[in-house]
């Protein structure tokens, strides 16, 4: 499992791709890959506000609900509707057409508490 170069990852499995001064936000591969078939996905709203390491919403697959942890704080300006009507995205391309939210973030520095793709790799490889 390679992780794409250009996104940062939080210990609960949350990436972040910076785009200029947003956030695109989603699961890793290894988290859809634990939780198996998705089928539904609860998330918040254009305008909302979400916190580092708060709850942000929830997938619901096949075996379990999870919460979704934030990586940062910010504030919601983009949602991924699609996943409303197709949640199986993240199974099928949690980098791409399963991303979740955009987020403006309020604090930059805490992109610096997330892990790099090998330092992924190696916490994978620990755990």
């Amino acid at each position: 499992m390679t992780l794409p170069n250009d996104l940062q990852t939080s210990a609960e499995h949350v990436w972040v791709k910076i785009e200029g001064n947003r956030a695109k936000i989603g699961i890793t591969s290894p988290a859809q890959d634990e939780l198996g078939d998705i089928v539904f996905v609860e998330l918040p709203e254009v305008g909302d506000k979400v916190e580092v390491d708060e709850p942000f919403g929830s997938v619901e697959s096949v075996k379990t609900v999870s919460e979704l942890s934030a990586p940062i704080t910010g504030i919601v300006v983009e949602v991924n509707e699609q996943l409303d009507h197709s949640p199986e995205l993240i199974n099928q391309s949690p980098y791409d057409s399963g991303w979740m939210l955009v987020v403006e973030p309020s604090n930059p520095d805490q992109l610096d508490k997330l892990m790099t793709p090998e330092a992924y790799q190696a916490f994978l490889a620990a755990n």
